[in-house]
């Protein structure tokens, strides 16, 4: 069984690919020595602690998860050989034939080892993983993970989550790619970072539009790795990127170095776009996209999976879940305390859907009764409590230890997800969890990507900063007036209904609760079209409902947590939405 056999990387591909998703061995362990015996068998990419792994178990902090199996190399000779991983949650250390070849910390991010030199010449390679992951005893990015689940929060996952796969690259190869396109210039500039110097001499790079070759371009940097081409998009082939019309035109990148097995060429894709905020015809700000105002209407999307946990069952369900989303007339995701596979983005750039993506919760323990219960009782009060160190101890980044993790987890996420046209709003915080030196975050941020929006707090804890005055109102009457930044209520809703034979594992969680589908939809209609729309006059640019689907016990999804069912009626969603959509266009003309 191969489960997730698509190229797991869309944004840079490669010819040479060998998955090696599948059955492994596995053991979990209180040493980090190689196990004497192997508990049995785990299906990579799956958690231990989820279903689809054929595990079942939970793996505590102190132990150790260990993973083992043979592998071959790809096909052909020379260069080199990459044994690339999607995500390990949290920290890992890599074996092949005895040899360390490596290691990583961090649960959401990719990392690349190079195991030429450990081969054998039998073609029978053994590769052992092993694997420590603290959950809510340590300080790293978490997200809703725990060990006791229950609410908001959710099943810890551990172990081998993402695609493993391994290709064969030239000597001197492409390690990286740096696409950045420029929308009123209509240029895209591309650099190169290859594993030794000179590498990127003589890069060459070519756009396509539809199969057709539209701009290529070469260059040289013979002064170190990284190259760099600037290409120049015509006229005639400038499709702007928006959720009506998602296009991304196709590049190719390659080196020309030494002999031709030398030379190495990857693919990609970008698109032309252009995030802002700024007044519409009445002088309100609003969120624009390739300089037109535009109504950002989403839902909250927290990516769990009742089988896989954080690892969807198929590639196909993940694009099947975005499609009925856009068709339900939405056209924006906030991806919520987590992380995706690469190719969940992907399937967003295609399809048109704006994403606002969070940093990854984390920090010391969650301080419910301070950052949730407190706040929401004395809101406004409390949205704007002083970014000092006396109150990060209290937000969960008491320590500097705990504030650099968190820095090199924001670089981190921006430094992968940047290539995505998708992403449309970086989020550094939400509701205060682990929140500290908020301007600090924006201008990091800003200094690593500045095309994209940034939402400096999401919800509360607001320090004036970023793009967006974003609101969180579960619990008071919703009043909105224009900001010096524009206005997103960022979250909203949440009406629980758990569907017959849909119902959760202990007690139902939302913000209140239907009784039937009726009801549910009743209440929608009259909180969008009653409540949200008339906010739109008054500055109100972006929406996002919680949530996409149930997860757990939180029961406030559009569709159940095994995304069989639609909880409100379909089509009064779809009639919401454009009358949403309707309403925003006549006010901001």
């Amino acid at each position: 069984m191969h489960p997730l056999t698509e190229y797991p990387r869309p944004a840079m591909r490669r010819d040479s690919y060998e998955n090696l998703n599948g059955l492994w061995q596995y053991a979990i362990t209180a040493s980090a020595q190689r196990p004497a015996g192997w508990d049995g068998e785990i299906l990579v990419p799956y958690a231990p602690e989820c279903r689809a792994s054929g595990v079942g178990r939970t793996v505590q902090p102190g132990q150790w998860l260990h993973y083992h199996r043979y592998f071959a190399p790809p096909a052909g000779t020379g260069g080199r050989v990459l044994l690339h991983f999607g995500a390990v949650d949290y920290a890992c250390a890599v074996q092949v034939n005895g040899h360390l070849v490596g290691g990583h910390r961090g649960g959401y991010w990719p990392f690349t080892l190079d195991v030429t030199a450990q081969l054998n010449d039998t073609g029978r390679n053994s590769l052992w993983v092993a694997v420590q992951d603290p959950t809510g005893h340590g300080t790293q990015a978490r997200g809703k993970q725990t060990l006791q689940p229950g609410g908001m929060f959710y099943p810890a996952q551990s172990g081998i989550w993402q695609t493993v796969w391994l290709e064969r690259v030239p000597e001197n190869y492409i390690q990286s790619l740096t696409v950045t396109p420029d929308y009123d210039a209509r240029t895209v500039t591309v650099k190169a970072h290859t594993s030794a110097p000179g590498g990127a001499a003589n890069l060459w790079a070519v756009v396509r539009a539809g199969g057709v070759t539209i701009a290529e371009d070469w260059g040289s940097d013979d002064a170190g790795q990284d190259g760099t081409v600037t290409l120049h998009i015509a006229d005639e082939y400038f499709f702007p990127w928006s959720p009506d019309t998602p296009f991304l035109y196709d590049l190719t990148v390659g080196t020309t170095q030494g002999e031709e097995e030398q030379f190495d060429t990857v693919h990609s894709y970008f698109a032309l776009r252009k995030w802002s905020c700024a007044p519409d015809a009445r002088g309100v700000l609003r969120f624009c996209l390739n300089d037109k105002p535009i109504l950002l209407n989403g839902l909250l999307d927290q990516g769990y999976w009742p089988e896989g946990l954080y690892t969807p069952p198929s590639d196909a369900a993940v694009e099947r879940e975005l499609s009925e989303v856009k068709a339900l007339g939405y056209n924006l995701l906030r991806k919520h305390a987590k992380i995706e596979p690469q190719r969940w983005y992907y399937h967003c750039d295609k399809l048109g859907l704006v994403v606002w993506q969070d940093m990854v919760n984390g920090g010391s323990k969650y301080n419910l009764w301070f950052v949730t219960y407190l706040t929401n009782v004395l809101q406004p009060l409390m949205r704007r409590l002083p970014d000092k160190a006396p109150l990060w101890g209290l937000l969960s980044r008491g320590s500097e230890s705990s504030r650099t993790e968190y820095r090199r987890e924001l670089a981190d996420t921006v430094q992968v997800l940047r290539c995505h046209p998708c992403v449309g709003c970086w989020v550094p915080f939400n509701e205060g969890w682990g929140q500290y030196d908020a301007a600090g975050a924006v201008q990091a941020i800003r200094t690593l990507d500045d095309t994209r929006l940034v939402d400096e707090a999401s919800g509360w804890y607001d320090q004036g900063g970023g793009d967006v005055y974003s609101l969180h109102n579960y619990f008071y009457p919703l009043r909105v007036r224009p900001q010096t930044r524009t206005v997103a209520l960022s979250e909203y809703g949440g009406i629980a209904w758990p569907v017959p034979g849909h119902e959760p594992p202990r007690k139902t969680y939302g913000y209140g609760t239907a009784k039937s589908r009726e009801e549910l939809t009743a209440r929608y209609k009259k909180m969008q079209l009653g409540t949200v729309l008339p906010q739109l006059q008054k500055g109100l640019s972006a929406l996002v409902y919680t949530q996409l689907t149930d997860v757990e016990d939180e029961v406030n999804g559009l569709f159940t947590y095994d995304r069989t069912a639609i909880k409100p009626d379909a089509n009064a969603v779809r009639s919401v939405n454009a009358a949403l959509a309707a309403e925003f266009a006549r006010v901001v003309k």
